[in-house]
């Protein structure tokens, strides 16, 4: 049974020698740094990493640590999510401008068609207004003047008839 578990020793030897080697050249190299990248320049299983959890910690380190100086930083993890989450901010704000847009060009072409199928108010309802109430002053203005002339008329017919009586009563 001892020989059994010492080369098991052996192996988890080997295999964290690996990954020691394999971090070690990806942050040589500046790539993004990743369990699954790890595991797979190291060539052992996930599970392997996330079991020791003194390399796990080396990994989440080392991916969350600034590029040396003179070397260009890799665009990690932590800076897409942040462009990610900036992006669908502005996905969003963008969504709701466009839906206030959206309202503006409907509102602007219903006030467009109830203008033009002449159902609508006139532009300009105080100078129908004024018109309104000058034909009104003019029809006042005219029955007036119609009155005037009907008992003018009325007045003439009577006399007219009292004339023709008195000729016919004369003779």
């Amino acid at each position: 049974m001892t020989h059994m578990t010492d080369g098991r020793r052996a192996d988890s030897a080997r295999r964290r020698e690996r990954v020691l080697k394999a971090l070690d050249a990806l942050l040589r190299s500046g790539q993004d740094i990743t369990v699954s990248g790890l595991a797979r320049a190291a060539r052992v299983d996930r599970t392997y990493l996330y079991r020791h959890r003194d390399l796990l910690e080396r990994v989440h380190a080392a991916a969350a640590a600034p590029p040396d100086e003179g070397r260009i930083a890799a665009v990690s993890r932590a800076s897409l999510r942040a462009d990610l989450t900036n992006a669908l901010e502005r996905n969003r704000r963008m969504a709701v401008r466009v839906r206030q847009l959206e309202k503006r060009l409907s509102e602007n072409l219903g006030e467009t068609a109830w203008q033009e199928s002449g159902l609508g108010a006139s532009p300009d309802i105080d100078q129908l207004q004024r018109r309104i109430t000058m034909l009104e002053q003019d029809l006042a203005d005219i029955r007036g003047l119609l009155d005037e002339r009907t008992e003018e008329l009325d007045a003439a017919r009577a006399a007219n008839r009292e004339l023709t009586r008195a000729l016919n009563h004369a003779r």
